[in-house]
C-alpha cells in the first residue's frame, strides 16, 4: 500500500469525523440482541422503517427466549414493513432459538459463531461484533461498497475484497467508527444517484469529484439532513 493511498484515507477520515461527529449505528436497540435481530431486519430496508417495528416487535419479545417461542404470524404481522417479512420471520426465530439453544440465551461473540447462526453473514456478523462487542470489523454495507469505489479506495463490488482492502488502509481501532462515518455521508451527500459534489467535504481528495452536481448551491441543496 502506497504511502500516498494512506495519507489520502487518513485525511477523508478526518474530515469525515468533523463533518460527522455523532456518527454511530442508526438502528435503536439497547442490548446486543436487539441489534441483531435489527441488522437482520434491515436488509433491503431504510433504518427508520426498522426502528418503527422494533418498537412493537421488542416490546413483545424482548429476547431470544421470547422471539424463539413467538407465534410466527404474529412476528410477521409486526415486521410487514420492512419488506421480505416471511423470510426475515425464519431468520430471527431461527436465530433467537439457536442462541437459546446452543448459547445460552446469550449472543454469541465472535465472528466464526455469529455467522452460523441463520440470516447472519459476515456484514451483519460485524455490526453487532462493533456496536455490541467493540471489536473491530469492517462493514461493508451499500454505502461503504459505493464510497471506497469513488474515494479510489477498491475496485471492486465484492463484499470480502471492499473488508480486505478498506481494512487495509486503516488501523483497527478506526474500523467501526470508519464505517458509521462513511455510511452517513453516503446517506447524506454522496448519493448512489446524483451525488452532492458540489456541496462535499471532500471535493478535493476525491478522484471521483464531478460525478454529481458541482454546483455549490445546487448541490447544498440536495443534503439530506441527518434523522432524528
Amino acid at each position: 500500500m502506497r504511502a500516498a493511498d494512506r495519507h489520502q484515507a487518513a485525511e477523508v477520515n478526518a474530515r469525515l469525523g468533523e463533518a460527522y461527529p455523532d456518527a454511530r449505528c442508526e438502528l435503536d436497540f439497547e442490548n446486543p440482541f436487539q441489534l441483531l435481530v435489527a441488522t437482520v431486519l434491515s436488509a433491503q430496508s431504510t433504518d427508520r422503517r426498522v426502528n418503527l417495528v422494533t418498537r412493537e416487535l421488542f416490546a413483545r419479545y424482548p429476547d431470544a427466549a421470547a422471539l424463539s417461542a413467538a407465534p410466527r404470524e404474529d412476528v410477521e404481522r409486526i415486521i410487514g414493513p420492512v419488506g421480505f417479512f416471511r423470510n426475515k420471520t425464519t431468520s430471527i426465530i431461527g436465530l433467537s432459538t439457536r442462541i437459546v439453544d446452543e448459547f445460552d440465551g446469550r449472543v454469541p461473540g465472535t465472528l466464526d459463531e455469529l455467522v452460523t447462526l441463520p440470516g447472519v453473514g459476515r456484514k451483519t456478523a460485524n455490526v453487532v461484533l462493533g456496536d455490541a462487542f467493540d471489536v473491530p470489523g469492517i462493514t461493508p454495507d451499500t454505502h461503504l461498497i459505493r464510497l471506497a469505489n469513488r474515494f479510489g479506495w477498491v475496485a471492486s463490488t465484492k463484499p470480502d475484497v471492499v473488508e480486505q482492502a478498506v481494512g487495509a488502509l486503516f488501523d483497527p481501532s478506526e474500523w467501526v467508527v470508519l464505517c458509521h462515518r462513511v455510511i452517513w455521508h453516503g446517506r447524506r451527500c454522496c448519493h448512489a444517484r446524483g451525488p452532492a459534489c458540489g456541496a462535499c467535504v471532500l471535493s478535493d481528495l476525491c478522484p471521483s469529484y464531478g460525478t454529481g452536481e458541482t454546483d455549490p448551491v445546487k448541490a447544498r441543496a440536495m443534503i439530506r439532513e441527518p434523522r432524528s
